[in-house]
């Protein structure tokens, strides 16, 4: 029998990306020949948590487009990519028994899907080693722990605390490099909407994101929102803005599936602040990207916890289970016509404002008196931008269980008032 040939790895997980990418960096030094990898696993488009799925119509397209452009990306380096519809580790133990798999590049996960899903990798690929980077951060794990013993439960702590030195790596020079070795010739497979279980639809025009996913359209965003338009300049004035492209920075769906970098954003402010001046509305961008890696680094020291009703603190949530209440909610049919605004635009667009996020998860939470895990399963189905440790951090805080235990409500009528005052957003989605 002929001796397997050897190759290593690239999984491509929440990483979807040729710029600033440790893995392929890591992977492209290595003298074996190595094989670029997408898994569409079907057991996770088929589950269902709190009567949600775990991934609606606006994210999966959203992820078609973006593999689709990583894919070429890659093909201008030569790098084989392989696409494929089905279980993620059964996929890996059909590449084994072609290849001898020696190593497997991929980013660090420490919440428990991800993990589970590793460990089966690992199972049905005992003999590979393991090479995993913490590339999802701005502020690099050895970097945090060097500054804090333990992640303090407020964020200004958090802040001052890693602020004081802070220190950035650098990019990772990944994207530019052809690579020479062996192709790798496996087949993909042709995945759709249909296949993922979604009919095809189309963009609804009031929507505030538009945009297409992918590595190439988050960088024209970079592009259009610094120096060509330099609305970084008026960020912090901006970003509780309702309506529109232009009120916020928009980031957010790329930093979630990893076709952007919050070390990349970083660097951009950099360059921007030398051109066009540094202000409160440049460092506030850091300011946010500090809050998304603070949540991260919850989940990472306080893992499961993130998902129990308690949250991290073991505080006591009484909480109901409405399902009139709860439907109510989704559908826009609350007595708010603020959070029902909010949320017909998150049903119809798969996005919403950090403004209307806030007031829609405090009005499930503290008004309607619902169990918060059920809106948080409903925002991880319906957002383009999903990211499990935002989400269940921002909803843990929002149930006074998280990092924030003071009992705080949001009068929607008042935010309303403040943000909405001429009623242009609620009668953009409320009929009048």
């Amino acid at each position: 029998m002929p001796e397997k040939q050897k190759i290593n790895i690239l999984w491509f997980t929440k990483d979807l990306r040729t710029r600033d990418s440790e893995s392929l960096y890591n992977a492209m030094q290595e003298d074996l020949p190595f094989l670029a990898v997408y898994v569409f696993d079907c057991e996770f488009f088929a589950q269902k948590q709190s009567g949600c799925r775990r991934i609606a119509k606006f994210r999966a397209k959203f992820l078609l487009e973006t593999v689709e452009n990583l894919k070429q990306n890659l093909a201008k380096q030569k790098i084989s990519f392989l696409v494929k519809y089905g279980k993620t580790a059964d996929i890996f133990k059909d590449i084994s028994k072609e290849f001898e798999v020696v190593k497997i590049f991929c980013q660090e996960e420490w919440t428990k899907e991800e993990v589970e899903l590793q460990a089966k990798i690992e199972k049905a690929v005992p003999s590979a080693i393991w090479e995993k980077s913490y590339s999802q951060f701005l502020v690099h794990p050895l970097f945090a722990f060097k500054a804090l013993d333990n992640i303090p439960l407020l964020f200004t702590t958090f802040r001052q605390k890693i602020e004081k030195n802070l220190l950035i790596r650098p990019e990772f020079a990944s994207e530019n490099d052809i690579y020479d070795k062996a192709d790798i010739h496996l087949k993909s497979d042709e995945i759709s909407l249909k296949i993922l279980g979604f009919e095809a639809f189309e963009t609804d025009k009031r929507t505030a994101f538009p945009f297409s996913g992918g590595e190439n359209a988050a960088l024209k965003r970079l592009h259009y929102y610094f120096p060509e338009t330099q609305n970084l300049s008026r960020y912090k004035d901006t970003r509780n803005g309702l309506a529109g492209t232009d009120y916020s920075s928009k980031f957010s769906a790329w930093l979630s599936d990893g076709s952007l970098s919050a070390v990349t954003i970083y660097y951009e402010i950099k360059k921007y602040e030398k051109e066009f001046g540094a202000n409160d509305s440049t460092y506030w961008l850091v300011f946010e990207l500090l809050w998304r890696d603070f949540f991260r680094y919850i989940s990472l020291q306080y893992k499961d916890l993130i998902f129990k009703k308690n949250g991290i603190n073991h505080q006591s949530y009484l909480a109901e289970k409405n399902k009139i209440l709860i439907q109510k909610w989704k559908d826009g049919e609350t007595d708010s016509d603020f959070v029902n605004a909010n949320m017909l635009e998150l049903k119809n667009t798969g996005w919403m404002s950090n403004r209307g996020r806030q007031n829609a998860a405090s009005y499930f939470c503290k008004i309607l008196k619902q169990d918060w895990r059920i809106g948080a399963a409903y925002f991880e189905e319906m957002l383009i931008d999903y990211d499990v440790h935002s989400n269940y951090g921002n909803w843990m805080y929002l149930a006074g269980v998280g990092n924030d235990n003071r009992n705080r409500t949001f009068n929607p009528e008042k935010q309303a008032e403040m943000y909405d005052s001429r009623q242009e957003f609620r009668r953009l989605w409320i009929k009048q």
